[in-house]
């Protein structure tokens, strides 16, 4: 006990060290115009790339002048929300979105087929996998599960290494079929061994969709209503892909640019990801809706809800950190199109659950927080909800454990990941390496026996 209290205290100080070593004058990133986050003092993104394969639009300019406009985003110059209309008489449409991301024109009804076909041949597991790497070790982070099994695909491929376009496509279109498959059986492996609960694993069906094979795949009787397949294809769809500068689509730009394998160009997407500054921004939206639940009981009494939406601004309620989750983005301003579409899904699921009165709380929170940031905040520009405010609460009416809401964000941005990735590779760019300045001093070396 005492030798490791004594090396609790060496690590105290090294950590003291590290953390004086570490700090740099926040007015250097001033004097030095540094753009923290890549983006400039307007808020806008630093231009470190081109792409085709999908646009975020949020202003417009009427007589030469730059106004906001309602959010609209194009997959491969194709508008989701035409797409979505699209998709209505149809029953299922991320396997058709992502065949537009990644090959640019939306299909024709035969080669939808055949692609459709392809992805449910290529959703199986090499033999024993699930035992030998998803059943053991299992963590209680479903975002780590998949780099393990993304990274351990690496030793059952014949051809890691091979990083031409038709490899890297195979490679990528195995990934988008399995990654349901990496979640839920994760999943079920942490229900098991970690709170004890009853193993259940289930084969998917090749004919299938995506959004269907999720539910059948997870839940103990293996049924669901159409509705609800239906509502979690439209989210499948809706964060498929959101222009080259998100952060893990970046980090894939990044990592492809230096030749390394498919695997693990993933595997770093999946890091990105992982982090709450990105992918699991619709937890914290869940979690703040149940503190608002806690201290507000009559949910339609807007000043009620408003005083209380204050406080968190003020970082006197919930996390204290100021911030009404699900509400601004850093891009939409008027509108965020993707939260517009999943919202309208939110209410029909929310009546055939039987939940609208948590819609309609939904919905005053959106309108009262949005006019509560703008007002505290004094912004000029307006504040839109985003995909997340949303997402979270569909995610829950279908019965998605919250160990799954990012792994969902990731079986759907793998296929934008995927196009992002072949477009690196083909344009055959230079390595991304942007430059750091050096803020400190030069020192003279010092003999060990001459330090103090």
């Amino acid at each position: 006990m005492k030798k490791e209290i004594q090396v609790d205290k060496r690590l105290e100080k090294l950590v003291e060290y590290s953390m004086r070593s570490g700090r740099i004058d926040g007015k250097l990133y001033e004097e030095y115009d540094v753009k923290r986050g890549l983006r400039d003092s307007s808020g806008k993104g630093v231009l470190t790339g081109l792409t085709e394969i999908s646009d975020v639009v949020s202003f417009g300019y009427v007589d030469g002048e730059k106004v906001p406009i309602d959010g609209e985003l194009y997959f491969q110059g194709v508008n989701v929300q035409d797409l979505v209309k699209g998709f209505a008489n149809r029953r299922f449409a991320f396997e058709e979105a992502t065949y537009l991301l990644l090959f640019g024109k939306l299909p024709t009804k035969e080669q939808l087929d055949e692609f459709i076909e392809l992805l449910g041949e290529f959703r199986s597991l090499p033999d024993t996998f699930v035992r030998d790497v998803v059943m053991k070790a299992p963590s209680s982070n479903m975002m780590n599960t998949l780099q393990k099994c993304v990274l351990t695909l690496y030793s059952y491929d014949e051809n890691p290494e091979d990083i031409s376009i038709s490899n890297v496509l195979q490679q990528s279109l195995k990934l988008i079929a399995q990654f349901p498959l990496f979640c839920v059986y994760g999943y079920h492996a942490y229900r098991h061994y970690h709170l004890d609960k009853s193993l259940i694993i289930r084969n998917p069906k090749p004919e299938l969709s995506t959004a269907e094979n999720i539910l059948r795949l997870l839940r103990k009787d293996g049924t669901y209503t159409e509705l609800e397949a239906k509502v979690l294809d439209v989210a499948l769809v809706l964060h498929a892909e959101h222009g080259g500068g998100n952060n893990s689509t970046f980090t894939t730009h990044v990592v492809s640019s230096t030749g390394t394998d498919t695997y693990s160009a993933v595997a770093a997407s999946l890091g990105s990801l992982k982090g709450p500054k990105h992918g699991g921004a619709n937890l914290k939206v869940q979690e703040m809706f149940r503190d608002i639940k806690s201290h507000v009981s009559n949910w339609k009494d807007e000043e009620a809800l408003r005083s209380y939406l204050v406080r968190i601004l003020r970082k006197e309620a919930f996390d204290r950190a100021g911030l009404i989750y699900g509400i601004g983005h850093a891009v939409y301003t008027e509108s965020d199109p993707r939260a517009v579409i999943l919202k309208e899904y939110a209410r029909k699921l929310s009546e055939e659950k039987g939940l609208t009165r948590e819609f309609e709380l939904y919905e005053r929170v959106e309108r009262i927080g949005g006019e509560c940031l703008m007002s505290g905040r004094k912004l000029l520009k307006p504040v839109c909800a985003n995909v997340d405010f949303y997402s979270g609460f569909v995610y829950s009416m279908l019965g998605l454990p919250a160990e799954l809401f990012t792994p969902i964000f990731a079986i759907s941005r793998i296929s934008g990941w995927s196009a992002h990735r072949i477009e690196e590779l083909a344009n055959a760019g230079k390595i991304v390496r942007p430059a750091y300045k050096y803020v400190g001093h030069h020192v003279a070396y010092e003999e060990l026996e001459e330090r103090k």
